[in-house]
């Protein structure tokens, strides 16, 4: 949330990374006088030299949905076997 409305906004909507939908910079009042093209060019520059999160992150991401595809099917195998026992008794 931002408090305050003397706050000047620069909005990037289509940055160059995949995986940013869109990126929001808050200009600091000293340089709210500058150009608009170069608070943009300087913001692009500084939102496409970002890169790709961490690799651990990505690494932790795919562990955790393994794990919750094998839990998935592992509770599902659990779940059919007892309704297989059920109907054999």
């Amino acid at each position: 949330m931002v408090k305050g409305v003397n706050k000047q906004v620069l909005e990037l909507s289509t940055p160059l990374g995949t995986y940013f939908e869109r990126v929001l910079f808050f200009v600091k009042p000293e340089f709210s006088a500058t150009s608009e093209d170069e608070v943009q060019e300087r913001a692009r520059f500084i939102a496409d030299s970002a890169g790709l999160p961490p690799a651990m992150k990505l690494r932790k991401n795919k562990r955790r949905a393994v794990l919750a595809i094998v839990g998935a099917a592992l509770g599902g195998l659990v779940v059919g076997a007892g309704g297989m026992l059920m109907m054999i008794t």
